[in-house]
């Protein structure tokens, strides 16, 4: 059952427990395995691959069947309803419309002194997106992936997806790809896809960047393959905190914390509100909820170990207890969302009011739902066009700025030792 708590110093403690749930020492077993994993596509390429898909996915592939064929990209169309395909393009179209508006722009400078600064933004030349898959289907994390390096333009995208049975994607996944522009797929998952992508084999390139979710095998791939390259985040499993106030729903209060228990046995659903009567409304209606839930044990697992409700004296020490937590969605349920938003300093992505549900951003509000998990809302943001462009910086001097600045330029340089540094503007100076 989901608990319910008052006391201050109690929330504070399991706030920072349910936040520190991906670091037991079940992650330090698995990174042996992750690191051979590595090191074995590394040396061995697509055997490997195949190797693993056979181990840990149960599906026997060729080469040749590596890479997604264009007969079954044409016959995905075939195998989902209408309603789904104009789902899937409506998400396309308002999850592209909003990242547009993300696009950093280019700019130069002229300044007075005869100098020229600038900044100036390119795209990664190969992108690889990573799906979860196998036992479900996610084409909404295909678009939130796939649409903004689209937008950012890069020229080469690349996307990686466990098998299921029969070694067959779903269709929906591959609807959703090339919805978003998405053509180049393998069927390979787990730390060896991030392995392929990361070092490459003869079949797959490897890339510049790794996006997309994945269980701890292929975050602590993510993890370990960075710096070789750039990688979006380390996601953590879901979390929803969610600030109720007197007027909210508690049935829909209630759907919105099994939302997000029902995706991970790990995922945290936690409730805050200042409104006893609300909190016990609200555990009662979990419970109903739970009765005939499709995916009821791994849903209740969830709740039994990472939901919570906190009752607190006021909405401020809501908020308080909320940026502690920085968790991932933030729900404001409350009559007045707008005025708390203020004192909101760490979150994801927020959703304000009673219709808004966190399923609206899952799908197709337009905002990625690629977000920082496990408090790293703290420091990092929502997966986004940036992920996929770099930038670099635009200098010139013209003869004159450089003479003028140049006294303070060696001053510097003689203060950290570096002669050649000096010289370098001396001998323009003193042509």
């Amino acid at each position: 059952m989901l608990r319910i708590i008052t006391q201050q110093s109690e929330a504070h403690t399991e706030l920072q427990r349910i936040g520190g749930r991906t670091h037991g020492s079940e992650t330090l077993q698995v990174e042996e395995t992750v690191r051979d994993i590595l090191q074995t596509v590394r040396q061995q390429g697509d055997r490997a691959l195949l190797d693993y898909t056979a181990k840990f996915d149960g599906q026997t592939l060729t080469l040749s069947q590596l890479r997604v064929s264009g007969s079954e990209l044409d016959a995905a169309y075939q195998q989902v309803s209408k309603d789904l395909l104009d789902a899937i393009s409506l998400a396309c179209r308002r999850v592209e419309a909003f990242h547009r508006q993300r696009v950093p722009k280019s700019w130069v400078q002229f300044q007075e002194d005869d100098v020229i600064l600038g900044k100036r933004y390119t795209p990664v030349d190969r992108a690889g997106l990573y799906i979860p898959g196998g036992r479900a289907a996610y084409p909404s994390t295909v678009i939130m992936n796939a649409i903004p390096a689209k937008v950012a333009q890069v020229p080469r995208i690349v996307m990686v997806t466990p098998p299921s049975e029969g070694g067959k994607i779903s269709p929906a996944v591959l609807v959703a790809a090339q919805e978003a522009g998405i053509t180049e797929i393998y069927r390979v998952g787990g730390a060896q896809a991030i392995a392929a992508l990361a070092y490459g084999t003869d079949t797959i390139p490897n890339v510049d960047v790794i996006t997309g979710p994945g269980n701890i095998y292929v975050t602590l791939a993510k993890k370990m393959v960075y710096g070789l390259v750039g990688i979006d985040s380390l996601a953590g499993p879901s979390e929803v905190l969610i600030i109720a106030d007197h007027q909210a729903n508690p049935v829909h209060v209630a759907a919105d914390l099994l939302a997000q228990a029902e995706h991970d046995p790990m995922a945290a659903a936690i409730l805050i509100t200042p409104d006893g009567g609300l909190a016990k409304r609200v555990q009662q209606e979990v419970q109903e909820q739970l009765q005939n839930h499709p995916r009821r044990i791994l849903t209740e697992k969830a709740i039994a170990h990472y939901g919570l409700i906190i009752v607190v004296d006021s909405l401020n020490t809501a908020a308080e207890l909320s940026n502690l937590f920085a968790p991932e969605h933030l729900e404001l349920e409350i009559a007045q969302p707008w005025d708390l938003l203020e004192q909101i300093r760490h979150a994801g992505a927020i959703f304000l009011g009673n219709s808004t549900p966190e399923a609206v951003g899952d799908y197709l509000a337009g905002p990625n739902h690629t977000l920082p998990t496990s408090g790293s809302a703290r420091y990092s943001s929502a997966l986004g066009v940036e992920t996929f462009l770099k930038h670099s910086s635009l200098i010139q001097y013209s003869p004159k700025a450089l003479s003028e600045m140049g006294r303070a330029i060696q001053t510097l340089a003689d203060a950290e030792g570096l002669h050649s540094h000096r010289e370098s503007v001396r001998l323009r100076l003193e042509e």
